[in-house]
């Protein structure tokens, strides 16, 4: 019989812009982490006579979307960042990259060139919320062990 364990604190991610910094994530503050590949990579055409036509796509880009506690320093960093790329020059907003790094499961994503969808939202309730923050990035590499 095979076992296998998960654990979100084995996850351990980085987020950084070579002009604002970066932040280190390890479960603190943090709901889920996401990452979505956008290209699919197969496409067919079918011809008059019935024939199908298979092409490989090429791209890896995509979007990776961080849910954090509403009061958490990820939470405040990502605001920030925000803050930042919306007023610095516009050659400095698909700049962030993150490495999202699972050693129990044997993988590391690497994104490159990524910016942000839009700014979260902001949930005022009784109790305290999560946020999203949507990433799309234009490179999205998933490196197995």
């Amino acid at each position: 019989m095979s076992v296998s364990t998960y654990s979100f604190k084995d996850v351990v991610a980085t987020i950084s812009h070579p002009s604002y910094g970066s932040y280190s994530i390890q479960g603190e503050g943090v709901g889920e982490i996401l990452i979505a590949k956008s290209t699919e990579r197969t496409a067919t055409d079918i011809a008059a006579d019935g024939s199908v036509m298979i092409s490989k796509v090429e791209g890896n880009n995509g979007i990776v979307t961080i849910q954090a506690q509403q009061t958490s320093g990820l939470h405040k960093f990502l605001q920030g960042m925000f803050n930042y790329l919306v007023n610095a020059d516009s050659s400095e907003w698909a700049q962030i990259s993150m490495t999202v790094k699972s050693t129990n499961m044997g993988k590391t994503h690497y994104c490159s060139y990524g910016a942000f969808q839009k700014e979260s939202d902001n949930p005022y309730q009784t109790q305290g919320q999560k946020v999203s923050w949507a990433l799309p990035f234009a490179d999205i590499q998933n490196i197995a062990a």
